[in-house]
Formats: C-alpha cells, sequence, structure tokens
C-alpha cells in the first residue's frame, strides 16, 4: 500500500479516536439524583439466570412492559415513551456509574406519568454479564449523591422533582432494574407509594425467565 494510503488510514483512526474521547469528555457528568434510593443485591432465587450466557435472549420492549398500563391500588401510571440501546453509558452519568456498566448488552427503559399528571417515574432495566456485575453496578446506583445515577428518560418532563424523589436499584440476576418515581412541579407532598408499586410489577419478566430456566 503506498505511504500516502497509509498516512490516510492513520489520520482517518487518529480522528475518529479523538472523536470518540471527546464525546465521552463533553457528555455532561451532572444530571439528577433521588432523594431516597433503596439498592438490594442479587440472591439465590435468581441463580438460574444468573450469567448472560444462561440467559443469552435480548431483551424486548413487549417483554418487559407488556401492552397494559402498570397500575396499583387504582394508580394507573401511563407508558409515554420507550427506548432501547446497546449504549448502556447513554442512560447514565456520573464516573461510577459508567465505569460499572461495563459489558452491559442493553439497556431498556420508558417513561411513565401518573393519570392525573402529578407523578413521573421512568423503568430501566440493564442487561449485565453476571450476577457479580450486577452487583456492581447497583453499588454504583446506590451510591446516590454526587456518585451518579440514571439521566432522565425520553419523555420525562423537565419539570420532574428529583429532590422529592425516590428510587429503588435491584440486581436480579444478571439484570440491573430501576424504578424511579418523582412528583412533577411542585406537588413535593404528593404520595409515591402506589406510583412505585405499580412500576414495581413490571419486573414480573425477570420471574418468567428464572420459570423458563428451571423448566
Amino acid at each position: 500500500m503506498p505511504s500516502r494510503t497509509w498516512i490516510a488510514v492513520a489520520v482517518a483512526g487518529a480522528l475518529a479516536g479523538v472523536g470518540a474521547i471527546v464525546f465521552l469528555v463533553t457528555r455532561p457528568q451532572t444530571g439528577p439524583a433521588p432523594a431516597r434510593i433503596r439498592a438490594e443485591r442479587t440472591s439465590a432465587l435468581y441463580a438460574p439466570i444468573a450469567s448472560r450466557r444462561d440467559d443469552p435472549r435480548p431483551l424486548s420492549e413487549r417483554e418487559v412492559f407488556g401492552s397494559a398500563a402498570p397500575a396499583s391500588s387504582g394508580v394507573t401510571m401511563e407508558r409515554r415513551q420507550v427506548s432501547m440501546s446497546a449504549d448502556c453509558s447513554e442512560a447514565l452519568w456520573g464516573s461510577g456509574p459508567t465505569a460499572a456498566a461495563a459489558g452491559c448488552a442493553q439497556v431498556v427503559r420508558a417513561s411513565f406519568a401518573s393519570a392525573d399528571g402529578g407523578v413521573s417515574g421512568q423503568y430501566a432495566v440493564f442487561d449485565m454479564p453476571d450476577g457479580a456485575s450486577a452487583d456492581r453496578l447497583v453499588d454504583a446506583l446506590g451510591s446516590g449523591h454526587g456518585g451518579g445515577f440514571l439521566r432522565l428518560a425520553p419523555g420525562q418532563p423537565g419539570s420532574f422533582d428529583a429532590g422529592h424523589s425516590r428510587a429503588e436499584v435491584r440486581a436480579l440476576g444478571h439484570f440491573v432494574v430501576v424504578n424511579w418515581v418523582g412528583p412533577v412541579g411542585d406537588e413535593g407532598s404528593v404520595d409515591l407509594t402506589f406510583p412505585q408499586v405499580a412500576l414495581e410489577g413490571l419486573g414480573r419478566f425477570v420471574q418468567q425467565r428464572v420459570l423458563s430456566a428451571t423448566g
């Protein structure tokens, strides 16, 4: 290959590398964080799906979110927008969670709003290599303030009040699920119990995978 061609290839590669570095450096490293976080590592209940090798099927929108709006005690959380990506770091901010997401194959998440518009939330699922890596991501997300957390999901309002919000972060085998709800605008005193319970029901897909793995 002529030397000028080698030079052109080298320059193109260098520019691509610089572009990736610029993207990582300029991606915002701050964002909202919940006022309260409950974090839980995986357990023996999810041993049948403790590794992606044993549970390789990719997640789908229908599997995680189904067709019906999640509800609890008369509170319905209506789905707003679903996003799926192989770049798990785009759903996160902060160096801790971003680093802990290494090896993540897929993130599936959706934004939700209560029927009256007073509560907004998101439900996110990260497909990690195994239970140990899922636990590391849970630990990083569970550190909360200053350490990084999820970015607002597409479709969540800018008036989402993270300062009065709460989240549950759980490792379930090789999956990490995040259930995050909060008031919208100045509704800081709103009861978040049933909106969060409604979204928690979306975790049924994990139980179905466990049953499939043991059946």
